[in-house]
């Protein structure tokens, strides 16, 4: 376990160093002055002495190998700068807006594994009845529907025509039901389908058999062995997709004015604000490194063989 710690440290150190390279490069490359956004010149009478002047106060007028340098520097301290807008830390800004796109990535987790795991044990158990038609039916609605138009139905059916429920903001519970079910929904189709065929590969595995004729009941074949034999797939696609949810949570915070980090870096996008957009990438990438170690680490507990193999090839 050590070991792989250390890898796992070594990893992030070299991928750390370049997905800040590569964003800091498109960021700067991206079309648009910061500091024009900054002296507001079209609203503003700005001469041209005084763009200057603001420009090499931030320090665009140098390399970009030395902008890039310096801001690594700060990184490494821990300083992400502050915001070119608003004039904040940005991690107090990512921080104060992290606990409600929490809040809504967890409500949508939450309501993903609601509908995939019941529905996608029952096809694979019922296998081409009814319920796995439905099924069928669903998940492919579920992966066909853009979550962008899936919140829009729910905003006019839930909060303008039966107004049930609050479609902006956050505040309180109920203000969370409807983006939350909007990408749990969205992202539910495909664990539905990669869940049941998951399970129909483990139940025609030898030791389903085995169980079966040392007198096992069918609910622990399928609880303890089959189950958990079938969720490293399930696992492996969640943590390469783990992009797509972070995307759709942008733009389900952006659709119901949810005030999370999503809608705070679409704002600093546009709004040309580079140190914000840079800490959200950072933030994100982090994240992603980390539910990804997860993921490795916890094959270890769901698939034995894999800790024999490790252990045959340090030896």
């Amino acid at each position: 376990m050590i070991r792989i710690l250390i890898r796992k440290f070594a990893e992030v150190l070299l991928f750390m160093l370049i997905i800040t390279f590569i964003s800091f490069l498109f960021i700067r490359l991206a079309p648009g002055d910061p500091v024009l956004t900054i002296l507001n010149v079209d609203e503003l009478s700005v001469s041209q002495e005084q763009v200057e002047a603001l420009r090499e106060e931030m320090g665009f007028n140098k390399p970009l190998l030395a902008q890039y340098g310096l801001w690594l520097l700060d990184f490494v301290r821990l300083d992400f700068g502050h915001s070119y807008v608003t004039g904040q830390s940005v991690m107090e800004m990512i921080l104060t807006g992290l606990p409600a796109t929490l809040e809504l990535t967890a409500g949508a987790l939450l309501i993903m594994l609601v509908v995939s795991v019941p529905l996608g044990s029952l096809a694979a158990l019922h296998r081409n009845s009814w319920i796995d038609q439905i099924s069928r039916i669903l998940s492919i609605i579920g992966a066909a529907v853009p979550s962008f138009w899936l919140g829009l139905i729910f905003i006019d059916l839930f909060g303008v025509r039966l107004n049930w429920l609050p479609t902006m903001g956050r505040d309180g519970f109920l203000s969370l039901l409807l983006p939350s079910l909007t990408l749990g929904l969205a992202i539910s189709g495909v664990y539905v389908r990669l869940l049941r065929s998951s399970l129909l590969d483990s139940l025609s595995q030898e030791f389903i058999r085995a169980a079966r004729s040392r007198g096992l009941s069918e609910r622990r074949i399928f609880v303890m062995h089959a189950f958990r034999h079938s969720l490293p797939p399930v696992i492996t696609v969640f943590g390469v997709s783990l992009g797509s949810l972070i995307g759709g949570v942008v733009v389900v915070e952006v659709l119901f004015a949810y005030p999370g980090i999503g809608k705070l870096v679409v704002d600093a996008v546009r709004q040309r604000d580079y140190p914000l957009i840079q800490g959200y990438i950072l933030i994100m990438a982090a994240f992603v490194f980390v539910v990804n170690t997860a993921v490795d680490l916890s094959y270890r507990y769901l698939n034995p063989e894999m800790k024999l193999k490790e252990r045959e090839a340090w030896s």
